[in-house]
C-alpha cells in the first residue's frame, strides 16, 4: 500500500470577506466626466436586431481598477453603457460620434486621459459613509417620474444634476419646490435633494419623452403603463 505523503505546508485561508469588498473597491465609481461633445450610445433591441438606436452619453465614469466607462440614465438608475443587456429594452452594441459617424467599441482615448489625471489630482480614500465628492449637472433635460406610496400620485420633475458619493453610489438632483428657491437652479443648491431619499421608485426619461408625458401622448402613457406594471 503507498503511503500519502502529508505537506508540511499550513493551509491557505482565505479571505472572502476581504476579496468581496476589494471587488467593490475595483469597481466603485471614483470619478465622473461629463459628455460635452455629443457622443452616443448605441443600441438594438431583440424584435429588430437590424435596426439600431442611440441614445446620448450622459458622462464618463472611472472605476477604482482605473475602466472608463459610458454612462446613460436607463429606466431607474444612471447604468454604464456596457451593462446594458436587455431584450426587452435594449442591448449595447457600442459608442458613436454622430459627426462623424464613426462607430467606437470603448470609449474615447481623451476621455481616459481627462479621467486619469482628475482621478489622480482629486484622489480622495474610499469612504463607506457616502460623502459627497463631486457634482454634475445634468446637460440632457432628463427627468424623473418618481412615486413615494400607493396613496400619492407619480411626479414628474426635471434632473438638476447628479452627485457621486464616495461609496461610488450617483444620486439623481431633483428640486424641492417647498424650499427657497434661485434660479437657474444649480447643483448644490440647498433646494434640491436626492431621488432615492424620498421617492421608493423612480424611472428616467430623456427631454423629448417626458414631454410626450406632460402632453398625455396615449401611446406614451400606454408603453409607461405597461412598463410600471412589468416592474
Amino acid at each position: 500500500m503507498s503511503q500519502v505523503m502529508s505537506s508540511s505546508r499550513p493551509a491557505r485561508v482565505i479571505d472572502m470577506a476581504a476579496m468581496r469588498e476589494r471587488l467593490r473597491a475595483s469597481r466603485r465609481i471614483v470619478r465622473l466626466a461629463p459628455e460635452l461633445d455629443g457622443l452616443e450610445m448605441l443600441y438594438r433591441l431583440s424584435a429588430d436586431e437590424e435596426a439600431f438606436y442611440t441614445m446620448p452619453v450622459l458622462a464618463w465614469a472611472m472605476r477604482g481598477n482605473g475602466e472608463v466607462v459610458g454612462m446613460v440614465p436607463w429606466l431607474d438608475t444612471l447604468r454604464p453603457c456596457h451593462e446594458i443587456d436587455d431584450p426587452e429594452h435594449g442591448c449595447f452594441v457600442g459608442y458613436r460620434d454622430p459627426e462623424t459617424e464613426e462607430l467606437l467599441d470603448a470609449p474615447p482615448a481623451h476621455k481616459l486621459l481627462e479621467l486619469e489625471h482628475a482621478a489622480a489630482y482629486f484622489d480622495y480614500e474610499p469612504c463607506e459613509a457616502g460623502i459627497p465628492l463631486q457634482l454634475l449637472p445634468d446637460t440632457q433635460g432628463t427627468h424623473a417620474l418618481c412615486h413615494e406610496t400607493d396613496d400619492t400620485p407619480w411626479q414628474l420633475k426635471q434632473v438638476h444634476g447628479w452627485q457621486l458619493r464616495s461609496d461610488g453610489r450617483i444620486e439623481a438632483l431633483l428640486l424641492d419646490e417647498s424650499q427657497p428657491i434661485q434660479t437657474p437652479v444649480l447643483p448644490g443648491d440647498d433646494c434640491l435633494y436626492a431621488a432615492e431619499d424620498r421617492h421608493s421608485i423612480v424611472y428616467f426619461f430623456q427631454r423629448a419623452i417626458a414631454n410626450r408625458i406632460r402632453e398625455q401622448d396615449p401611446e406614451t402613457l400606454e408603453a409607461l403603463a405597461m412598463m410600471v406594471e412589468s416592474a
